[in-house]
């Protein structure tokens, strides 16, 4: 059993005392089910409709990307629009060295009567897969190793492993006798292959000057000096069971002027159900809230999470996963990039438990319709912070004395903390085209972050 610190203990408290302060005023009013309204100039949406973009980018290390995405929506007869009664995400993209995504989300209303089905199919392969250690500040980045015009350089890749993920799971929602409470279950199978980076094939096309050196990095020190041990090295599978349960007073789910969401969920990985040697379970913890500044224009949002393990051990390869009821974003994980703390290095703050918020507020300041679509553009200013709460057990006794100093620094670990811009462009309220920028407040956490994708963070 995983010890808790005591502010794990305190901000779960607090959160949930809140929580169920606000939730025990409004569930106590017995009310009908509302039709959402939309503003006076806004067409109400009916039937399918589709939104598609190219993905096209490009990256030094991991080359070109090319593919596509496409979301559909079905509103029905339009009467709960701006939400929907069923949409099909599909995402195929793919680097010319080997990274991708390749996925298919189906969140619907309709499949099984009184009862939300989220399911999802996902392999997103990644040949340089962020890991910095673990417990945040007490494992100590150092830039000048991956940058190559610093003497100290090792190579770009050091913090880096070769990872493919594949995802399948299924998560429902039904009502309790409120229909702003719900009950939630869901089970997933996790298959996680975990080797080294792969520099020959990273170094395929590259200019002799460019090449990355063959050299080991952090993944290979931590298997040498038993820090990630044999067993866990190459990744394992296992299957995940989810219940909680979630109160949603919001107006709409895409962009909520108004309401909170808060969920609490126990998921669980039983040892029998895969190949670890003892199995976990984790409570995980979020608090959403919207608040109305200007009607329909300016909103003030935050979310406040935790995630703490209660039982068994974690896998290394599992410890940056967080689990939440449902969820359509292809990645969820952190703490650290473009779902948690958006600027701060991908996955830079991985412990048994974390803690972790983000504040927004979001200005919707141009509606316009074109071709019978309703569109508008917003901005959001933004500040992420999330720290370590619950720290993994890290063994450095066959750590060698001379370069300990290098890794390591015990008791480091604090707030880590990020600040931004985003701009949004929204069609029909659901399909939201975004474009964050962050910028991380301490060096140790990295310089800043873009991040392209679709819809707002929570």
């Amino acid at each position: 059993m995983k010890k808790f610190t005591t502010k794990s203990i305190l901000i779960s408290f607090l959160v949930l005392l809140f929580t169920l302060s606000v939730t025990a005023q409004e569930t106590g009013k017995k009310k009908k089910p509302e039709k959402r309204k939309t503003t006076k100039t806004e067409k109400v949406k009916k039937g399918w409709n589709l939104g598609a973009l190219p993905v096209v980018s490009f990256d030094s290390d991991l080359g070109f990307q090319y593919g596509a995405l496409m979301n559909l929506y079905d509103y029905g007869d339009g009467s709960i629009y701006p939400n929907f009664e069923q949409s099909l995400y599909a995402e195929i993209s793919h680097f010319t060295k080997g990274s991708g995504i390749f996925r298919v989300n189906y969140d619907t209303r309709k499949l099984i009567k009184g009862i939300r089905v989220y399911a999802d199919v996902s392999f997103m392969p990644d040949q340089i897969y962020s890991f910095y250690g673990f417990n945040g500040y007490d494992a100590i980045y150092n830039s000048s190793w991956v940058d190559d015009k610093s003497p100290m350089y090792k190579t770009k890749v050091f913090y880096r492993y070769k990872r493919k993920f594949f995802r399948a799971k299924v998560d429902f929602r039904g009502d309790f006798s409120n229909n702003k409470l719900h009950w939630v279950a869901g089970v997933g199978l996790y298959s996680i292959n975990v080797k080294p980076v792969d520099i020959a094939h990273l170094n395929k096309g590259r200019k002799a000057s460019d090449l990355l050196p063959d050299t080991a990095g952090i993944y290979d020190h931590y298997v040498k000096w038993g820090i990630i041990p044999q067993s866990e090295k190459n990744g394992g599978t296992f299957t995940i069971f989810k219940a909680g349960f979630e109160y949603d007073s919001r107006d709409n789910e895409a962009n909520p002027n108004k309401g909170i969401w808060f969920e609490t969920v126990l998921a669980g990985a039983p040892g029998f159900t895969s190949n670890m040697k003892s199995g976990f379970l984790k409570l995980s913890i979020t608090q959403r809230q919207y608040i109305t500044l200007v009607k329909n224009t300016l909103t003030f949002d935050y979310r406040l999470g935790a995630q703490f393990t209660l039982s068994g051990h974690t896998p290394f390869y599992v410890a940056p996963l967080i689990f939440y009821a449902h969820s359509t974003a292809a990645y969820n994980e952190g703490l650290g990039g473009s779902k948690t703390l958006r600027g701060v290095l991908r996955n830079r703050v991985v412990g048994d438990g974390i803690a972790y918020g983000n504040i927004e507020l979001r200005w919707k300041f141009v509606r316009f319709s074109v071709a019978n679509q309703n569109f508008y553009l917003a901005v959001n200013m933004f500040l992420d912070s999330g720290m370590v709460i619950q720290k993994t057990n890290v063994d450095t006794s066959n750590v060698p004395a001379a370069v300990k100093d290098n890794y390591f620094k015990s008791g480091a670990e604090k707030l880590h903390s990020d600040a931004g811009l985003g701009i949004k462009i929204a069609m029909n309220q659901n399909f939201i085209v975004s474009v964050d920028y962050g910028k991380a407040l301490n060096a140790q956490d990295g310089t800043h972050g873009i991040y392209i994708g679709l819809g707002y963070l929570f």
